[in-house]
């Protein structure tokens, strides 16, 4: 039978990371949130173009703000692919810290720790990188002055 100390200190290593699963759900949130108005946007835009009113210039500008919002898509789409991926490595970590600990009654880290741990903070950083880039593409793109 396993000591309720043990199992007390098991417990406290293995949802130690789950901090970190907490800051990715808070990611997974503001990502969608971002996406969901990059779509809307396009969606508007897409309509605007119907008009056959339309003057060639603003037509241009618009095919330009579906270029930006598409590559903001994909940056927001691989930023979400990464911070799923961490989360999925985060989990495995926790998992593994926690089966270790109650298997022997004794720390037992396997180098699979290790290996999930790292390629969880890894993919963390790409998604940061990759939101990072998609910001500065949203920031770089606004247009201050009104079409001719």
């Amino acid at each position: 039978m396993m000591n309720p100390s043990t199992l007390s200190d098991s417990i406290q290593l293995a949802v130690a990371p789950v901090f970190l699963l907490t800051a990715v759900a808070g990611m997974i949130g503001a990502l969608t949130q971002r996406l969901a108005r990059v779509i809307d946007r396009a969606r508007v835009i897409h309509k605007e173009m119907m008009d056959a009113s339309l003057k060639p210039s603003i037509k241009e500008a618009y095919q330009v703000e579906l270029k930006n919002i598409a590559t903001r898509g994909r940056f927001i789409n691989v930023s979400m692919i990464f911070l799923v991926l961490c989360a999925i490595m985060i989990g495995l970590t926790i998992l593994e810290l926690f089966f270790a600990e109650t298997s022997s009654g004794k720390l037992l880290i396997s180098n699979f720790v290790l290996y999930t741990f790292v390629a969880g903070i890894g993919s963390f950083i790409f998604a940061l990188i990759s939101l990072l880039f998609e910001v500065l593409i949203a920031s770089y793109s606004i247009r201050w002055k009104p079409h001719d």
